[in-house]
């Protein structure tokens, strides 16, 4: 500014800051430097030397650019275009992600979205790492460095086969679960929060069979291997092998699972993000 002025007077104010301010500025300016950059006269005031000139005009160039490049982030960060990594928890992936990246891409043909599968554990790295941008999961034990946006909230159900003891209830509490075999969906954090139901009751279930997989775990129910404890409930009534599947809601102090769309904290406000957190919450209501 001063450059342009050749007055400290003129340019403190211009900048409402203080003439002493300013010129103890210059001369720090100058003695990091290790050059004189203006020469001080007091009628005329002050005058560019070679090195000032030359400096000045560089100064300027960095200033347009910084400007320039600011401008292109805003675009970028209102604009809904580029590429949009998402992550989802690997136990309802199919249920959601392939009817979500279609819908989402019609409505945006600019966004290439992508996908991968993953555990809660998995996700946060993920997220952190850089990864993926985005992640439709549950609320299970969130660190404080990612932001949740909720999308809506799932009630347990029990799922068995239809010739099991208790497919023939209405509703089921988690007590008269106790003496039956169980199938545990065993993704990190999930199975945890699938056992707290019988944390509050007493016994533990008896765990008959193990799986990372929603569809082997409805294979393995609807063949009479033991009941299971889902919160995403898939849209048909039956098995991969086609055996069919009987769902009961679960009555229990557990509150409803919230599933919603993770992100690294600051960055849910970017177009993108917002368009795909609001085609999430028409979609999957």
């Amino acid at each position: 500014m001063t450059a342009h002025t050749g007055s400290i007077a003129a340019t403190s104010r211009i900048l409402n800051v203080s003439s002493p301010s300013i010129s103890t500025a210059l001369s720090q300016l100058e003695k990091d430097l290790g050059a004189v950059l203006f020469v001080r006269r007091r009628p005329q005031g002050l005058s560019l030397t070679e090195a000032g000139r030359t400096l000045s005009a560089q100064a300027e160039i960095v200033l347009n650019n910084a400007t320039e490049l600011t401008r292109m982030a805003g675009m970028v960060s209102h604009s809904i275009q580029g590429h949009l990594h998402l992550g989802c928890l690997v136990s309802f992936a199919q249920i959601v992600v392939p009817k979500l990246r279609r819908s989402f891409e019609a409505a945006h043909p600019a966004v290439k979205l992508s996908q991968s599968e993953l555990t809660q554990s998995e996700i946060f790295t993920a997220l952190r790492q850089g990864d993926i941008d985005l992640a439709i999961s549950y609320a299970i034990d969130l660190p404080n460095d990612l932001e949740f946006q909720a999308i809506k909230s799932l009630p347990p159900f029990v799922m068995l086969a239809p010739d099991h003891p208790l497919a023939q209830n209405k509703i089921l509490k988690v007590e008269q679960l106790n003496d039956h075999a169980m199938v545990l969906l065993d993704l990190p954090l999930s199975s945890d929060y699938f056992l707290s139901f019988f944390n509050r009751t007493g016994p533990r279930p008896i765990i008959a069979e193990r799986t990372k997989d929603l569809a082997v775990a409805r294979s393995l129910v609807a063949n009479g291997f033991g009941f299971s404890v889902i919160n995403y409930r898939p849209i048909g009534t039956h098995a991969p092998d086609g055996k069919p599947l009987i769902f009961v809601p679960l009555e229990s102090e557990v509150p409803p699972l919230p599933v919603g769309l993770l992100s690294l904290k600051g960055l849910a406000s970017r177009s993108i993000y917002s368009a795909f957190l609001d085609l999430c919450r028409e979609e999957m209501k």
